[in-house]
């Protein structure tokens, strides 16, 4: 079977519906909205895959009790510099949930990191290991604090 790509699982639904030699890989939503039949039920090859949806908004949220805080920061290529960057969560006994690297345009051998970490950047540790990183990073940006969502690890600050 050829594999073409769609811009999103509704565009895919989309086209499916459209044709019949066409099948979508999509969710049981995707399959009522469209009109689908569903052909095959869980065809993951990873079953603890997720999906993130992100909600952009212009105020910050509350805390909430069970808290993320996502941010993006970039140290400069020197020896212990990722340490430094880790350490400040270790110390404040912050869990990091997420952490990914992804190489600048500017400059080899510099990445921009996206942190996913436990807390609100309202609670005292948290801001401990924002104003931490901001001393031993080149770039910071928080992204901000959201409610931890059903699906993933409680948050413990």
């Amino acid at each position: 079977v050829s594999t073409i790509e769609a811009t999103s699982t509704a565009t895919a639904a989309e086209q499916a519906r459209g044709d019949r030699s066409v099948a979508a890989i999509a969710g049981e939503l995707a399959a009522r909205l469209y009109e689908l039949p569903i052909l095959c039920r869980r065809i993951e090859d990873n079953p603890v895959n997720s999906t993130r949806f992100l909600i952009l908004g212009t105020r910050s949220m509350p805390p909430s009790g069970k808290d993320k805080t996502s941010a993006l920061c970039s140290v400069r290529d020197e020896v212990g510099a990722l340490y430094r960057m880790l350490e400040p969560f270790a110390r404040q006994g912050i869990s990091l949930t997420k952490i990914e690297s992804r190489p600048t345009k500017s400059r080899p051998w510099e990445y921009v990191f996206f942190l996913d970490f436990e807390g609100h950047y309202d609670h005292p540790a948290v801001k401990t290991v924002l104003a931490d990183l901001a001393q031993h990073c080149s770039f910071l940006k928080v992204l901000g604090s959201y409610p931890v969502s059903s699906g993933t690890r409680e948050g413990a600050i």
